[in-house]
């Protein structure tokens, strides 16, 4: 079991020919994922040999989706054109967009989020600005090293990238449903609140590492929603306790504003809902380590 990623993921990346997309490409392949084909309008029709494994270019994510039955895109797309990416997946109905580009214009990633709704939500979105999701022994949609863990009965979201590699190295003997790197801009798709809930759902989940960081208020969020309806015991950490106040760091979206969206405020909110949460990393491993092994 796992959430959002199977090994049954029929996998299309978009912008698969560029040198990002063909260096994630091979990765995800060597990763055991399930990867149907590539998109550009410009190159559709060729083939893409990957170690002897041939991937097919279509002209458009319908197309790709035709031919392939695929259910999943990675999105390598640049900043400037990943609006019109975004839009052409969700046309096409695809379930799942992972959207990988940094850099992405705010208005353009409130566009696409609101575009995705006023079309009935068919197609998830994860990001922009993350690392993807992984499922451990299944399918790896995204930049997530492969080679880090194992499967496990660990649910992971986070908001940082190198976060979440960290936890998945640190707790790596215990291993990992899923993990789901959200992405830190201020506007996202996926949500703490979406994974957590899927997670909870999970019966191969036992506990859920939650990741998260300065500025806005999904955190304080979150903790509402595990204390209402997370039955299950969540460890969680909050990068950026030594962060100087009104200065944005990392993330477009880390950024405290008085009182507001303070790593201290986050913290007192998880652990009013009975969340444990660690002052670094490791001691966030540990804690999580003591609750399923003791």
């Amino acid at each position: 079991m796992a959430i959002f990623l199977t090994k049954e993921s029929k996998v299309i990346v978009q912008g698969m020919t560029g040198a990002t997309g063909m260096k994630h490409t091979k990765l995800m392949l060597g990763d055991g994922t399930n990867i149907v084909g590539g998109v550009n309008p410009r190159k559709a029709g060729e083939k893409v040999d990957f170690d002897g494994t041939e991937v097919p270019v279509f002209g458009s994510v319908a197309e790709a989706i035709e031919k392939t039955g695929a259910d999943v895109s990675v999105i390598f797309v640049p900043p400037k054109f990943a609006k019109s990416a975004v839009v052409e997946a969700i046309d096409a109905e695809i379930g799942l967009a992972v959207v990988i580009t940094e850099g992405i214009a705010v208005h353009d990633s409130a566009a696409f989020w609101a575009y995705a709704g006023s079309k009935g939500n068919k197609t998830r979105i994860i990001g922009p600005n993350c690392p993807g999701l992984i499922t451990p022994g299944q399918s790896n949609a995204g930049i997530i090293p492969g080679d880090i863990t194992k499967p496990g009965r660990i649910g992971l979201v986070s908001k940082s990238g190198t976060l979440t590699y960290q936890m998945m190295y640190e707790l790596r003997d215990i291993g990992f449903s899923s993990a789901v790197g959200i992405g830190g801009d201020p506007v996202i798709g996926t949500t703490h609140i979406d994974a957590l809930a899927a997670f909870e759902a999970d019966p191969e989940t036992d506990l859920i590492v939650m990741i998260g960081e300065i500025g806005g208020d999904a955190e304080e969020r979150a903790a509402d929603f595990i204390k209402a309806n997370v039955s299950k015991p969540v460890v969680g950490y909050v990068a950026g306790f030594t962060a100087p106040e009104g200065k944005t760091m990392g993330h477009a979206g880390a950024i405290v504003s008085g009182s507001s969206g303070t790593a201290q405020a986050k913290q007192e909110a998880l652990e009013a809902a009975g969340v444990k949460v660690g002052k670094t990393p490791s001691e966030t491993a540990r804690l999580a380590r003591e609750i399923l092994v003791g």
